[in-house]
């Protein structure tokens, strides 16, 4: 698995979304920094959430082989502007979170958000569920390339 970055807003499944990937019982945590564990680099929301820390996630992305956006797809509102990606000099997919407790609507909603942001694939899943974790891992597993 190359290094991915997760980004998305508070509350948006990313340590979950990094334990489940881990195999590691899901534990709420707040992250109050930037977390290396492994392969995974877990940012905090705020970052995302306040453009001033935009610099610190270019920064931090040049130690990322790829970016995950995480995005719940319960949450209302617009996190990512269109082209967001571009940001970024390496790869950007999408992750829509808690799809459990999700309509196909909201659902959709994330996915339109993740395509505008610029996500070069994106993947729905329920960390709590496991649903669509094996394609995420797999896809993970296999690289950038």
């Amino acid at each position: 698995m190359d290094k991915i970055m997760l980004v998305g807003p508070v509350g948006a499944g990313k340590t979950t979304l990094k334990q489940a990937l881990d195999g590691q019982p899901l534990e709420y945590s707040k992250t109050q920094a930037v977390e290396y564990e492994g392969r995974i680099i877990d940012t905090p929301g705020e970052f995302i959430q306040h453009r001033r820390f935009y610099n610190s996630l270019q920064n931090l992305s040049t130690d990322a082989s790829i970016i995950c956006l995480v995005l719940p797809a319960n949450l209302t509102g617009q996190v990512y502007s269109p082209t967001f990606a571009m940001l970024f000099s390496v790869p950007v997919i999408g992750v829509i979170t808690k799809i459990d407790l999700s309509t196909v609507e909201d659902i959709e909603q994330a996915e339109f958000e993740l395509k505008q942001a610029g996500a070069e694939r994106i993947f729905s899943i329920s960390s709590i569920e496991g649903t669509g974790l094996i394609e995420l891992k797999d896809f993970l597993e296999r690289g950038v390339g």
